[in-house]
């Protein structure tokens, strides 16, 4: 396994990052107990979930990733201090006025119901999921520090933040003395380059801050599950999904399927990896996240680990994947 640093943390990471979102969803508890003990036993010490996964699922009240990943901890497969724990705050976890977004009220009590359901004292990354405009971000940056006083938290980060909401944080952190955000969640793969490119890029190199696309594989898109012509496979993830449909209709995709299978077969990998080698490939990412349903999903993404792309292959994937 390969292992990277987290952003200015002094933390060294896995450099895949096991995500957890289909825990509870399209994965059951024992497909997911699988999962994380293959990926454990495979080097990967970095472990990212969200209380609110997956509550949109049918039947799923939300937490139940967490839970997963406690039950999984009370196992022993592995030692608490061996693992790098993140979670991240801010959707809906019940009916109630204040049971969703980035007051100090919904911060605490989200997190203790988080380390109540994974067993653990404290967790290593806590993230803001996605911004809540409602409440001033001094309000939220204050409680994040408090928390780390209290021993509950390590670092923070932050996810799906634009560029200038990234920096108004970073600022007041600094102006405030408040412990800053150390991690960003963007949404990034070849598929989806703009958002994190356009400025976020140049932000996180300017700060440091560690790196963790989601998505990576574009929503299964870069699998090379799906074929030019050919109906989408089932069961999916991705059937219904605006984006995978969109993808779906550009011709440029498929050119890029083809490229990356013709890259795959000189390096004897698959699709998936050789677009996992791409993300790995840039310098400001840290530990792109993966979120395996199967444990041999997670044995093809570990696949990507190690793999050098040329810098004419570089040259080639980003030619035909440019936003500007």
């Amino acid at each position: 396994m390969e292992y990277r640093e987290l952003g200015g943390t002094g933390v060294r990471v896995s450099a895949l990052c096991l995500g957890t979102m289909q825990f509870g969803w399209t994965a059951d508890e024992a497909a997911s107990l699988e999962v994380l003990t293959a990926a454990y036993e495979a080097g990967v010490n970095f472990i990212d979930t969200a209380d609110i996964y997956s509550r949109w699922a049918p039947g799923n009240p939300g937490g139940v990733a967490e839970t997963i990943i406690g039950t999984w901890l009370r196992k022993g497969v592995a030692r608490r201090d061996e693992l790098v724990i993140a979670t991240k705050v801010r959707g809906e976890m019940g009916n109630g006025p204040n049971e969703q977004g980035l007051s100090r009220k919904h911060i605490v009590a989200s997190l203790e119901g988080s380390l109540r359901r994974m067993g653990t004292e404290l967790v290593d990354l806590y993230q803001l999921h996605w911004p809540d405009e409602s409440t001033p971000i001094e309000e939220t940056l204050r409680a994040l520090d408090d928390l780390i006083r209290r021993g509950l938290v390590h670092h923070v980060g932050c996810s799906n933040f634009p560029a200038w909401r990234l920096m108004q944080a970073l600022w007041a952190s600094d102006r405030l003395g408040l412990e800053s955000f150390a991690t960003i969640q963007p949404h990034y793969s070849l598929m989806h380059r703009a958002e994190f490119e356009r400025e976020l890029q140049a932000v996180c190199a300017a700060y440091r801050l560690g790196v963790l696309p989601y998505s990576p594989l574009a929503g299964g898109f870069l699998t090379g599950k799906y074929r030019r012509g050919a109906p989408v496979p089932s069961p999916s993830r991705g059937e219904g999904s605006q984006r995978l449909q969109g993808y779906m209709q550009q011709e440029r995709s498929w050119t890029l399927i083809d490229e990356l299978e013709r890259m795959a077969a000189g390096h004897g990998k698959t699709i998936s990896q050789t677009a996992l080698a791409w993300v790995l490939s840039q310098p400001t990412v840290t530990s792109p996240i993966v979120g395996p349903r199967t444990a041999e999903q997670l044995r093809d993404n570990l696949g990507a680990i190690g793999v050098k792309l040329e810098e004419p292959e570089l040259q080639s994937l980003n030619s035909l994947t440019a936003w500007t």
